[in-house]
């Protein structure tokens, strides 16, 4: 799937890898800000965990996608094809 907008987040020493569009807005989650443990959309607020990119927050309902994330000699390596959730 070439193209597929991503954001990264590190959490700790792990590293999140989320499709970069909020499922309520379609607009860019990579603006928004990391909290104790999602990213909020910069826009109306919503919140989607890390893990499993569901939706803690409205007015977002449908989850984001969750990608498979490796870690191998310091460069991170992200499977758009593999989803977690």
């Amino acid at each position: 799937m070439d193209g597929t907008p991503v954001v990264l987040v590190r959490d700790g020493d792990e590293v999140h890898a989320l499709h970069d569009v909020c499922t309520h807005a379609e607009v860019a989650l990579s603006e928004g800000e990391v909290t104790g443990s999602g990213i909020e959309c910069w826009l109306h607020g919503s919140c989607f965990d890390l893990h499993t990119g569901k939706p803690s927050s409205l007015p977002a309902t449908e989850p984001v996608d969750v990608f498979a994330v490796s870690v191998r000699d310091g460069d991170v390596y992200v499977d758009v094809t593999t989803r977690r959730n």
